[in-house]
């Protein structure tokens, strides 16, 4: 056998590895086919060849498994049994750029999956060797490195801990700073989950100077980027008022109210997080956003959008409204009343709802001239419904009995009264008799005294029911 002929074989052999992994990787993107792959046995097939003597053989192998572990959290276990890790962890300070890659998405592709799957990576050593792919030369390979990053902290403090401790903090904010829109992204997204879980991660991420570089992107025309730059704001400044105020002191007001007008449905609803979370610490930061023109702005926002989307802008008007009668009354003014009816009436999900009452009653619940702003858009008879519906979840109908109380026991606008004096139940009713007692000096054409013992009412059933409920 010439030199050549034994040449050839080894060339088929290296032809039928290679065509191997690209079919399998191609297999691997549709959902149909996994089950029969992963009864084949394919990830004991595939480990051997993230070794090939082929770099390509090595980077498709490795492009398989991150599709396969994706799918679902049993392969991504048989890749943690497979002791495939190790393997790919220790391949990213080693191979090429292509290979760091698809390892890089073969570790995300893992610890997506559960907290535990993601500490299998920790324990192996993985967050240091990511670590050092942020500060590669190669965007690309600094993307797949955050993302896995990312994926990992977002499961608990824990795990969060774990991803600042390998020092991943300051290398992410050098991250958003790169000319790389998907890289910034990837980066914001990050920083984001690391600072949700404590008060304490989000100072680390404040403390690496984030604020300040996330700040000044947040009318980068990126929709996407925007998403995330105001999610990571919004985690940050959710924990405590010193947190919320470095986020205002960014000088984030008012440009960031711009955003409420965005096409992009979630950044829309991210910058009403965002503002949420900084108004409910104190009546100082929310007046900060009412003189900013950020509820007017909101209320714009809630009118222009349907669903979840408008979920944080609606929770932010009773944040606001429960500081203080002056903020209530700024609610008000900026015609924050009907259109929290419209969302009351009009929106399907009852957790929207319950957060349409509530802020409703956070409104309301100040005085009588508060009260009647929510009474006179026929508000109360839609809570008095919700309440009594058995089709109502139990916290809808918690919130809306709260808001009914905290409205009646300061209305005293009889004529928004007296629907309930016929459809109120007893529990209800009571705080109506209340108001409709408490106005005879307001309103002397109800009562009609006899004598200094006794007291009579006209003859309709509403009032002779009053006199039934006061007597008893």
């Amino acid at each position: 056998m010439s030199q050549r002929q034994v040449l050839q074989v080894f060339e088929q052999y290296q032809k039928a590895r290679t065509q191997f992994v690209q079919t399998v990787a191609e297999l691997a993107t549709r959902s149909q086919n996994i089950e029969t792959l992963q009864h084949a046995g394919i990830i004991s097939l595939l480990r051997p060849l993230l070794l090939d003597v082929v770099p390509t053989i090595q980077q498709t192998a490795a492009l398989a498994l991150g599709r396969l572990a994706n799918y679902n959290d049993n392969l991504a276990e048989a890749v943690v049994k497979g002791d495939i890790l190790p393997q790919l962890v220790y391949s990213l300070a080693e191979q090429n750029r292509f290979y760091k890659k698809a390892a890089a998405f073969v570790l995300r592709a893992v610890g997506k999956h559960s907290p535990q799957l993601a500490q299998a990576i920790v324990d192996c050593g993985g967050l240091d060797a990511l670590v050092i792919c942020l500060e590669d030369f190669d965007p690309g390979v600094k993307e797949a490195a955050a993302w896995a990053l990312g994926y990992i902290a977002r499961h608990n403090a824990e795990l969060s801990q774990a991803v600042v401790d390998a020092g991943a903090v300051p290398l992410l904010v050098l991250c958003i700073q790169e000319p790389e829109i998907a890289l910034k992204r990837t980066a914001a997204l990050v920083l984001s989950d690391i600072s949700k879980h404590s008060p304490e991660l989000a100072q680390t991420v404040v403390d690496a100077g984030a604020i300040a570089y996330l700040a000044q992107m947040i009318l980068n025309p990126d929709a996407k980027l925007k998403r995330q730059v105001l999610s990571a704001l919004s985690q940050i400044a959710k924990h405590s008022v010193d947190l919320a105020e470095m986020v205002v002191e960014t000088e984030i007001f008012p440009v960031v109210l711009t955003c409420l007008k965005d096409k992009d449905e979630y950044v829309k609803k991210n910058t009403s997080t965002l503002i949420r979370e900084i108004a409910k610490h104190t009546p100082e930061l929310s007046q900060l956003i009412v003189n900013a023109g950020g509820v007017a702005a909101v209320i714009d926002c809630i009118g222009s959008c349907k669903g979840n989307i408008r979920l944080p802008g609606i929770m932010l008007l009773g944040y606001i409204a429960a500081h203080s009668e002056n903020l209530a009354m700024a609610v008000i003014i900026s015609k924050g009343v009907p259109q929290l009816s419209v969302c009351l009436s009009e929106e399907p999900e009852d957790h929207i709802k319950a957060a349409a009452a509530w802020a409703l009653g956070q409104i309301g619940r100040h005085t009588p001239e508060h009260a009647r702003a929510v009474a006179v858009t026929n508000t109360l008879p839609v809570l008095l419904s919700l309440y009594m519906s058995t089709e109502s979840s139990e916290d809808l109908q918690v919130k809306s009995k709260k808001a009914m109380k905290n409205i009646l026991q300061k209305c005293t606008y009889l004529p928004a009264l007296e629907p309930f004096l016929y459809d109120a139940p007893p529990n209800i009713l009571k705080h109506v008799v209340g108001q409709f007692r408490n106005s005879k000096v307001l309103f002397p054409w109800i009562f009609r005294y006899t004598s200094a013992k006794s007291r009579q009412l006209s003859t309709t059933y509403k009032l002779r029911k009053i006199l039934f409920m006061n007597d008893s």
